[in-house]
């Protein structure tokens, strides 16, 4: 009699470096949402793998803690945000088309990190105190310095108001831009370049020479 052949058992695929990729992008995405939303320290491993539909032990097959998802999170939001702000301050514009081209490219990272930008809002006072985020407070300095001196050659090169105190105008410009995030959502009705142009339009008529 003939021998049934016994069926071909096989291996299931091993996902490609795209896929892998694509997926490790996802989970970042939903650990950034839930800690913007729940507060770092009130989220757990099972909180975040519970969002993704996955279990938890699953969730560290990708990554080893979700102090290493926040810390990727925050680097890539920052990481992106200076090769914006580099290319601007390279470029060689004059301190008010400077200003408004900072602004432009901060609102667009708020429109690609929204969440990010609220997780570094809420958390980054108490993570800088940590020495696995202590790039946090590199970048608060960098800013700081690219903003600052933006606003002082406007000054000198009388672009902006003498009587101008440029460290409030620095700190309203800041908190103005960034605290979007906190009701900003993609794909709305404006896009982040119509916004910022709206940001613009009340900040520079206040700090601008008069006529």
């Amino acid at each position: 009699m003939p021998t049934k052949k016994k069926p071909q058992v096989t291996a299931p695929k091993k996902p490609t470096a795209a896929a892998a990729q694509a997926r490790r992008s996802e989970l970042l995405g939903t650990a950034a949402e839930v800690f913007a939303e729940q507060g770092y320290n009130a989220t757990t491993v099972r909180t975040i793998a519970d969002h993704a539909g996955m279990l938890a032990g699953s969730l560290y097959y990708h990554f080893d803690s979700k102090e290493s998802m926040l810390e990727e999170i925050l680097r890539t939001f920052l990481d992106e945000l200076w090769d914006g702000y580099d290319a601007v301050l390279a470029s060689g514009l004059g301190p008010r088309e400077t200003l408004e081209a900072l602004v432009v490219e901060s609102f667009r990272e708020i429109d690609r990190h929204r969440a990010a930008v609220a997780i570094y809002q809420k958390e980054s006072k108490q993570l800088v105190a940590q020495d696995r985020f202590a790039f946090l407070a590199d970048s608060q300095r960098r800013f700081e310095k690219a903003w600052l001196s933006t606003l002082e050659s406007g000054v000198a090169e009388h672009v902006f108001r003498a009587d101008l105190d440029v460290r409030l105008t620095y700190r309203f410009v800041r908190d103005t831009v960034w605290v979007a995030a906190s009701w900003y959502r993609p794909g709305g009705q404006h896009s982040p370049e119509e916004i910022a142009r709206q940001y613009l339009s009340m900040v520079l008529d206040g700090i601008a020479v008069r006529e």
